[in-house]
């Protein structure tokens, strides 16, 4: 019985991970962020309406951020749970042989998750959990708040960035950007000054990140695809922009962009779904 339970915890522990080690980057350039505003060079000058807007825009972006992270790890997409037994008789349904069930159309295994997942897309790294059927919806709305997030502490540190680069020659202004730990290291730059490059580095290349993921998902999202359809050029679920929005998001998928906590249930269950030709022979 002790085997079982070690093997057991051991799979727990490396599926917090990622997540732990995500947890800690955030915190890092939290911390640092936090640095360069207070000790560092500081936002700059702005007015009391000013800086009111821009208090209530970072409230209302981390607000979301945070809620969508919460939403994304509470909802299972796995198969766990679901009670498939004598439904695997239709088409697209096949055999786990590592989790010993039928599954779905559109679900598969991940060696990651050690478990089928429905409506599979891919599985997250950073945060160690795959993206399905019951938690695409915040997934989406994560990677808009964060690309924002991460887009807004740019905007708010670029004049003292700017400042700090025309106050150098142009090769040292590429060394701060591009190498800014060994500037660090050897006593090129200060504390402060490496915190600034380091944190506008990281949410710079987050927010390109970030932003490419979410137009790449807004596409899939668009035509009714998932990545592992999209790899193999299969669109057998696009019913048109309207349904396939609502068959992700709900039908009140224009507000849910900005807030997680809004009710907008999923019109399927993951398990059975509308296919192309279904509609064309109902339309005839």
């Amino acid at each position: 019985m002790g085997q079982p339970r070690a093997v057991g915890s051991a799979e727990a522990a490396s599926a917090r991970l990622p997540l732990v080690l995500t947890a800690l980057w955030a915190a890092a350039v939290g911390l640092e962020l936090a640095y360069v505003l207070v000790l560092g060079p500081g936002p700059p000058p702005l007015g009391p309406l000013a800086r009111t807007l821009q208090l209530a825009l970072a409230t209302f972006q981390l607000l979301n951020l945070l809620g969508n992270v919460g939403l994304f790890l509470r909802s299972d997409p796995s198969i766990r749970g679901v009670m498939l037994a004598g439904r695997g008789l239709g088409q697209g349904w096949a055999y786990c042989y590592q989790c010993q069930s039928q599954v779905p159309p559109r679900s598969g295994h991940c060696s990651a998750c050690r478990i089928c997942i429905l409506r599979r897309d891919h599985h997250c790294r950073l945060l160690g959990r795959c993206v399905g059927f019951h938690n695409y919806r915040p997934f989406l709305c994560l990677l808009l708040h964060a690309a924002g997030v991460l887009l807004h502490v740019s905007v708010l540190l670029g004049p003292a960035l700017s400042a700090l680069l025309r106050a150098h020659t142009p090769l040292h202004t590429a060394a701060l950007l591009l190498l800014p730990w060994l500037m660090l290291l050897t006593g090129r730059v200060s504390l402060a000054q490496f915190a600034l490059a380091f944190v506008t580095d990281t949410c710079v290349a987050g927010a390109l990140l970030c932003g490419a993921g979410l137009l790449f998902h807004g596409m899939l999202l668009l035509r009714g695809q998932t990545t592992w359809e999209w790899a193999r050029g299969q669109r057998s679920y696009d019913l048109g922009l309207s349904h396939n929005l609502q068959a992700a998001l709900g039908p009140r998928w224009v507000l849910v962009w900005l807030w997680p906590f809004l009710a907008s249930p999923l019109p399927g269950d993951g398990i059975t779904f509308q296919t192309t030709a279904d509609v064309g022979l109902m339309a005839s």
